[in-house]
């Protein structure tokens, strides 16, 4: 029998702590400026003149772990589901930040005097393209997703941030899938065809299980690389064309209007992307070394998780592959969206991270715009946990690091 420590997926998430017992916690459900509707959820500590918000574009960050680290520091604490929450099929992130923007200005009529975001994971890149467009005037904001669909950010109240807090970001999740697609798939139909030349997990390409680390040589990662890119490009062309043809029934069922031509707009495509746990530094640590274990963000053995249902970007409609997954596509890719960060900015890297590693701290730090910027390394895995067991968990030191940096910038009250 398998046991509970032993399953694939296990020790990803870590419970959070209890909040301070005069926390007052409010439901809300807010409409955006599109008409769709989200929800959040506020808790306030007695005092609290400064609010942080998370907000992640695919997962629920109700009860992330960071959220008594934060009331007990002084500050409110704001988490709020996007429209695709835990149900990412057609997630388009032009979409979630007009999502982010109903979330913005609750805040700003609540009354804080300063509203904050915190981006962890995949929330860091729509926290970024959020403050890059709120930063644009209406004219120069996006005004379609990638796949054609317009979008109407022009018309749109998108309040600024005050700061920015980014912990574990990744650099997008186009940039993220880009390196972890396995490009040894022949075949977009079979989930088990592979080009053995190219399979990272064969032994003679340079793969060894668990506790050893992988060593792949120098050629084999930039045939691997560029292989990657490759079947990105491959993934885009199809999605475009897709995207093309909705997009053209679309026009046709307003200028017709039969019932035959509506069918064709609603006609869903949706593509299944197989084998998506493939990064090579998941299982050789001596590629831009840090404190991260043996294994992948969905657990200890991407060998066979690559193969299973679990993975980044694995059922999706073209529109949401071209503007969430696509490295080539997306608008947000936070290397190009931090320029637009203009505001006092802490990143938080956890040192034992297997999805921003050391280089991408360093380079998304370099990125924002604000001169008022630091980056600070405390030890910790990606979504929060020790590192090793017994000492003090990553949220907890990233914790104690957001309240110290926020005590010389921002109203506390505590």
């Amino acid at each position: 029998m398998t046991r509970a420590g032993e399953r694939l997926g296990a020790g990803r998430h870590l419970a959070p702590g209890e909040p301070p017992a005069d926390t007052v916690t409010t439901l809300h459900q807010l409409g955006t400026a599109d008409g769709a509707s989200v929800s959040g959820v506020l808790r306030v500590v007695p005092g609290a003149e400064t609010v942080v918000c998370l907000m992640h574009p695919r997962q629920d960050f109700t009860h992330h772990v960071l959220v008594p680290e934060l009331l007990t520091a002084g500050v409110a604490v704001w988490t709020q589901g996007s429209r695709s929450v835990n149900n990412d099929l057609n997630l388009l992130h032009e979409q979630a930040v007009l999502d982010m923007a109903a979330g913005q200005r609750f805040l700003r009529e609540y009354g804080f005097a300063s509203v904050l975001t915190l981006g962890h994971s995949g929330g860091g890149a729509l926290a970024a393209l959020y403050h890059q467009q709120s930063g644009l005037a209406p004219a120069h904001r996006i005004a379609r997703s990638p796949g054609g669909r317009p979008v109407d950010l022009a018309g749109a109240e998108l309040p600024a941030p005050d700061g920015a807090l980014f912990m574990a970001p990744h650099p997008g999740q186009g940039a993220l899938l880009q390196r972890l697609i396995d490009p040894s798939v022949t075949d977009e139909a079979d989930p088990l065809a592979a080009d053995p030349e190219l399979d990272p997990y064969l032994p003679r390409n340079g793969f060894a299980p668990a506790p050893e680390s992988s060593a792949y040589s120098a050629e084999f990662i930039a045939r691997y690389r560029a292989a990657q890119r490759d079947r990105v490009r491959r993934i885009d062309e199809r999605a475009q064309s897709l995207a093309a043809e909705t997009a053209t029934a679309r026009q046709r069922a307003k200028t017709e209007g039969d019932a035959d031509q509506r069918r064709r707009a609603l006609a869903p495509n949706i593509l299944t992307v197989y084998r998506t746990d493939a990064e090579l530094r998941s299982v050789d640590r001596s590629l831009d070394p840090n404190d991260r274990p043996y294994g992948s963000l969905f657990g200890s053995r991407p060998d066979l998780i690559n193969y299973g249902l679990l993975g980044f970007g694995r059922l999706c409609t073209p529109e949401a592959w071209l503007s969430t997954w696509s490295a080539n596509h997306t608008h947000a890719d936070f290397l190009r969206c931090a320029p637009g960060i203009t505001v006092p900015a802490l990143l938080i890297e956890l040192t034992g991270d297997q999805a921003c590693f050391p280089a991408d701290a360093e380079a998304m730090t370099q990125a924002i715009g604000h001169p008022d910027v630091t980056h600070q390394r405390v030890r910790g895995r990606h979504f929060g946990g020790a590192i090793t067991e017994g000492e003090p968990t990553g949220a907890s030191l990233a914790g104690r690091a957001i309240r110290d940096w926020l005590s010389t910038r921002f109203p506390l009250a505590r």
